[in-house]
Order: C-alpha cells, then structure tokens, then sequence
C-alpha cells in the first residue's frame, strides 16, 4: 500500500520534495490548508525562508494542526527552514516556530546566500557511502537535548538530527539524486 505523505507547500522547495517521494512510490499531498492534513501519514516541511513561512503557518492555524500531529507521533521531516520551525530555541528570533524538538538553532549560519555550498557528509545511518549534500543560508544547531540523536556533522557543527518522529537537516537532501535521506524517513513512517 502507498504511503500518503504531506509536503508544506505555503513557501519553499517543496515541489522537488514531491518530486522525490513520488519517485519512491508515495501518494503526495501538498499542504496548504489544515484540512489538508487528514490522512497523510507523515509531513515534510521544506526549505524557504523560515519567518516567512512562519507567518504562514498561523493562517487556518495549520501550524497548532501540525503542533498537534507530532505531539502525537506522527513523523515530521523539516529540511533548512524546517530545521528552525521544528527547534523549541531560535538564536536571536522571537518568530513563530513549532517548537517540538528539543534543539537550539543558529539562522543563516554559514553565511548569506553566497556562501553556499555542497559537500560530501558521512552518515552512518545511512550507510557507508557519503552523502552529497546542498546547504544555502544554512542553518545548525548549535544545542540540542540528550533525547536528540545527531545524525550528522559538517565541521563540527550539527546538521542533522533524529528526535524520535522528528528529523531534521539544516541540508536540502531533495536538490541531489541520491533518495536515500527520503528514504530513511519513509522507513520512519513505517516505524510508527
């Protein structure tokens, strides 16, 4: 049976998201209202421009909706600026935010949109192979709980995450074809 997954669609990178779950077999949702929440199995929120997307989370209080959903489980990927709205902590910023992980995250860490880059990450969970990953205006975080798994460093900084339904990745995993980071949070959805 297909997977239902959502993927945000207010703002952001979230066709390519669709992009690559329907590659790997998923019925995709694009969210954009509460209603559209109902039945979907799991919840991708994309990269974009966080406080932006922020503001938009709180039009037919989708973003309570979605609080609610991963309070109870249900599993939730935030790639870049999902990354920040997932964090209960945002450096220097009073903007919305989900706040369900457990984890501090520095904005635009890397620098301005000039200073992105791509570069070869090791993974465990994964596998051995490294994963090639895109971050722009990146963010990281800077803390994060003992209930927070790191998945992932970049210079020692961290840059993906596993807080039990939650993942997060300050990368966009969606701009490369390597599926795998998809994957994996498909074998979450499985897991709950």
């Amino acid at each position: 049976m297909k997977k239902r997954v959502g993927v945000l669609a207010l703002q952001g990178a979230f066709r390519e998201h669709r992009q690559v779950l329907e590659k790997l077999g998923c019925d995709v949702t694009e969210v954009r209202r509460t209603s559209d929440l109902d039945g979907i199995q799991g919840l991708i929120i994309p990269g974009g421009e966080s406080t932006t997307i922020g503001k938009l989370l709180r039009i037919d209080e989708i973003g309570e909706r979605i609080k609610e959903l991963g309070a109870k489980d249900m599993p939730i990927f935030g790639t870049c600026a999902g990354m920040i709205l997932l964090s209960k902590t945002i450096v220097d910023s009073d903007q919305y935010r989900l706040n369900l992980m457990d984890t501090v995250v520095e904005r635009n860490a890397f620098g301005r949109q000039v200073a992105s880059f791509e570069t070869d990450l090791q993974v465990p969970a994964l596998g051995v192979n490294p994963l090639r990953a895109v971050f722009i205006r990146a963010p990281y975080l800077k803390e994060v709980a003992p209930n927070v798994g790191i998945l992932a460093e970049y210079n020692g900084k961290i840059v993906f995450v596993r807080q039990g339904n939650l993942l997060a990745s300050a990368f966009h995993p969606e701009l490369t074809s390597d599926n795998r980071v998809h994957q994996y949070f498909l074998n979450m959805i499985d897991e709950h």
